[in-house]
């Protein structure tokens, strides 16, 4: 199978830290289909041997185990190739036809790695040069808009040039393993399903966790913020994995049918929960891993005086007969503690105690998404100890850590999703009705602060966010889960 891979925005932080290190995991696991080549598309004036050489270069700053020996990058190289282009100037997308026509592809994937103001003249210049056919699939990066309005105008131009089964909205956490085996755990398993629903499940807590800053991403990350980067994406993609109805088959739309179900569900905001449920922070100068670091507003290319939030915590309900009443706790933000992305089950105590057992101890499944891959399963359990008929239980912990038992090396989400790009398989990607549902859902937080002057709580890099998050939480007697 042969194909193009045209990366536009091909000398950007995106190419070389994660889809052409992606692209060479695939090639040297031998999973990248033969007789490719891969097209670098940005503004800057470099030969084929220029870009390969660029390329190297920063493949030094990847993961060890990832870097290329000079053999394994010589081989790869010959794949790559760079365009120069403007992406406003017809011309240049007639030498790009040209370029493709020089032999006829299975596939060509046209990824956009730039910004999304740039969707939209892309996709119409495309169209207008004939590299829309049926054998082209286009990648869309997120955010894909800023809020409903922008969302619904990007994909309706790009569907006037392609076809819905043509576009692949990539939402990189959904090619994690850990979340395929989120999916293999419920879907795959009948031991959660009896489980799995209002009556034994106490709560829901989603947390997405990083302990870096904004790197050198400032002037992108003070217009977006942490609700757009992460929540109307990732963390409600997350949730729907969770809350999601099982699907008749394995197929792309059978599977998105039933989480835009989970997202039309989720409870309508209100003025009273939108002051009671939402939290957001921003992150001041403190001290992580050790070192000291500077506040959101001395970051490199942050406004002074920003009310941009790097943190949010909410509360949010399924409104559906399976989960009706059970609290669905969502958490983001940077400069916390740790690096950690994790989703807990807590479920219901047992309806009648007859074992003394620590206070707080219960059940709950722990679905461990990053750093490391696995399940936690908490139990209580009676101790060693039984010579005494009162002998109480103390908690204990199943581990399956799924990196020792599959071994680390294992596909990576860019990397899995680039090759389903390029097979045409759509499972792992966002369709356009799901996409708009979540901004729906999310644009009453937007609107409720941009009224708000109070703008978001500071908190000590370093913490686990503001205080006011656990406040939040602990109002329903529930607690998060390093606090408990």
């Amino acid at each position: 199978m042969s194909f193009d891979l045209v990366l536009f925005g091909g000398t950007g932080d995106l190419a070389w830290r994660k889809l052409l290190p992606a692209l060479f995991q695939a090639f040297r696991h031998g999973t990248l289909p033969a007789g490719g080549r891969i097209f670098g598309v940005a503004r800057d004036s470099l030969s084929h041997e220029q870009y390969r050489s660029l390329i190297r270069a920063r493949f030094d700053e990847v993961d060890l185990a990832k870097r290329p020996t000079a053999e394994e990058f010589d081989r790869f190289a010959a794949l790559l190739h760079f365009i120069r282009m403007d992406l406003s100037q017809p011309a240049d997308y007639a030498r790009l036809a040209a370029t493709l026509r020089e032999r006829k592809a299975d596939t060509v994937v046209m990824y956009m790695a730039t910004a999304p103001s740039l969707f939209t003249v892309a996709c119409e210049q495309l169209a207008a040069a004939g590299l829309n056919t049926p054998e082209t699939r286009i990648v869309l990066e997120k955010p894909l808009g800023h809020d409903v309005a922008s969302n619904r105008a990007i994909n309706e131009t790009v569907r006037r040039a392609f076809s819905e089964w043509q576009i692949f909205r990539i939402d990189h956490y959904l090619g994690k393993p850990s979340v395929q085996n989120l999916f293999a755990l419920r879907f795959g398993n009948s031991l959660f399903e009896p489980l799995w629903r209002r009556e034994t499940v106490a709560n829901v807590q989603i947390t997405i966790a990083e302990d870096i800053g904004v790197e050198r991403r400032g002037a992108f990350y003070d217009s977006t913020g942490a609700l757009r980067d992460m929540v109307q994406n990732h963390a409600l993609q997350l949730l729907c994995a969770v809350g999601m109805e099982p699907p008749i088959n394995a197929h792309a739309d059978a599977i998105r049918d039933e989480k835009l179900k989970v997202l039309r569900s989720l409870k309508p905001w209100t003025a009273e929960t939108l002051s009671q449920h939402v939290v957001r922070g921003q992150y001041a100068e403190g001290t992580v891993n050790g070192e000291p670091v500077p506040g959101y507003r001395q970051e490199h290319g942050v406004d002074r005086d920003s009310t941009t939030e790097t943190f949010v915590a909410l509360r949010t309900e399924i409104a559906n007969w399976r989960w009706a009443g059970v609290p669905f706790y969502l958490r983001t933000g940077k400069r916390l503690s740790g690096r950690d992305a994790h989703i807990v089950i807590n479920f219901r105590p047992a309806p009648h105690a007859i074992f003394k057992s620590p206070p707080g101890a219960a059940n709950r499944l722990v679905i461990n998404l990053q750093p490391r891959d696995g399940l936690e399963l908490h139990l209580l359990a009676q101790g060693a100890d039984n010579r005494r008929q009162q002998a109480g239980l103390s908690p204990v912990q199943l581990d399956l850590d799924f990196d020792k038992r599959f071994g680390s090396e294992r596909v990576g989400a860019y990397e899995r999703l680039l090759l389903d790009v390029i097979h045409g398989r759509l499972n792992l990607f966002v369709r356009s009705d799901e996409q708009e549902e979540a901004w729906r859902w999310v644009e009453p937080i937007l609107e409720h602060w941009s009224g708000d002057t109070g703008g978001p709580r500071p908190y000590t890099a370093g913490t686990w966010g503001p205080s006011a998050a656990s406040a939040m939480i602990a109002r329903e007697g529930h607690c998060w889960t390093e606090e408990c």
